[in-house]
């Protein structure tokens, strides 16, 4: 297919979209709002459902992205209080051998520079605010960014995150709602803990759905990321760079397990956010502009799948404009059609968040090949 595709959103998913497009002879041009990258946002969890879907772009992005992360041993589950575990879930080699990838977990700044480097300079415009979008039956979609600056393209990507000016200009303006959940984030040393399992991921699960602690190993093992969420409706403060108090995050874990605050006590300083959401959407395409990501799904993280599930739905995008035949709008509903279910039923699944306390199931979610999933 013969298509300029604009991608609005310099992130996770609209990146791995522009590689996979570029892979296979799309013209792609991503217009990112910030001035530059930096080292923001949180660490992730790259389950083998993500691997697997970033291992097929090529470009060197699996390799790279190997290279700085740890592999957890297990998935574990333990009981808030007692320290119970209700689940372990083998990884490392066997999740390899398993699902023909691993479980990688990795800061997030590591994941986007290797996304970067697979791209030529020009693909990607920094510095452009979305204004508008237009579309005229019969000719290319006009986008618009601060300070009076257009562009046209034949198909245009939301992919620009949960406050996603592209959603807006399809489906009208609305606001995500508040969860009344905030989340605390730490990386400590490892070797300043004297806590089992902490070459695993583990999640603590609190005496409420909101309540939890999640660890896991960064840098190959020499870092612990600490993870924890709890309900308090007073704090709205969205920004991934704010920092907490890390003597109010020990107060609101005090009954949690000796090993558990440990962890929570080896923190010299922490960062603070308030979760927002946003219901399914019932469509994600409108003409020859769609949605990817956070703008299509934000979601909770107690899945750990907001990363897997826009670099999914890049994969599938780049299936359906490419393998398709000329007809645009149709390529865009395959892909809504081949993603809008699976996607919707992790982003009820987060809010939920039961899956994995006591028991292993986890095929649904790991095993998923993006490259291989039906697109009829």
């Amino acid at each position: 297919m013969s298509v300029h595709v604009g991608i609005v959103g310099g992130g996770i998913g609209g990146l791995a979209a522009a590689i996979g497009l570029r892979a296979q002879g799309v013209e792609v041009t991503v217009f990112e709002q910030a001035p530059e990258f930096g080292r923001v946002g949180a660490d992730i969890n790259l389950t083998p459902n993500a691997v697997r879907a970033l291992d097929g772009l090529g470009a060197g992005v699996g390799a790279a992205i190997r290279d700085s992360a740890a592999r957890p041993s297990y998935r574990i589950s333990r009981t808030w209080d007692t320290g119970e575990e209700t689940s372990r879930l083998e990884m490392g080699a066997a999740a390899e051998q398993k699902y023909a990838a691993p479980q990688l977990t990795i800061h997030r700044a590591d994941l986007l520079a290797a996304l970067e480097t697979a791209l030529p300079d020009d693909v990607i415009r920094l510095g452009q605010r979305l204004t508008a979008l237009e579309q005229t039956p019969g000719e290319p979609v006009r986008l618009g960014f601060d300070g009076g600056v257009t562009a046209e393209v034949d198909v245009a990507v939301g992919a620009d995150g949960i406050h996603s000016s592209v959603r807006s200009e399809l489906f009208g303006k609305e606001s995500p709602e508040f969860t009344g959940v905030v989340a605390f984030r730490a990386v400590v040393p490892s070797d300043r803990l004297d806590v089992p399992n902490l070459d695993a991921f583990t999640k603590w699960w609190g005496p409420d759905a909101e309540t939890q602690i999640v660890t896991f190993p960064l840098n190959r093992g020499r870092d612990t990321f600490i993870f924890a969420t709890t309900p308090q409706e007073s704090w709205t403060e969205e920004s991934w760079t704010t920092p907490g108090d890390v003597v109010e995050l020990r107060a609101m874990y005090e009954r949690f397990h000796p090993e558990a605050r440990a962890l929570l006590a080896a923190c010299d300083s922490v960062l603070k956010s308030a979760l927002y959401v946003r219901d399914p959407l019932p469509q994600w395409s409108l003409g020859r502009a769609t949605l990817l990501g956070d703008a299509a799904h934000p979601m909770m993280p107690f899945m750990a799948q907001g990363a897997a599930m826009s670099i999914e739905d890049a994969v599938v995008l780049t299936r359906t404009l490419t393998l398709g035949g000329p007809d645009v709008e149709q390529a865009l509903k395959a892909y809504e059609s081949a993603r809008l279910p699976r996607a919707s039923r992790i982003q009820i699944g987060s809010r939920g968040n039961t899956w994995l306390k006591s028991s292993a199931d986890a095929d649904w979610v790991y095993a998923y090949d993006a490259w291989t999933t039906d697109l009829a």
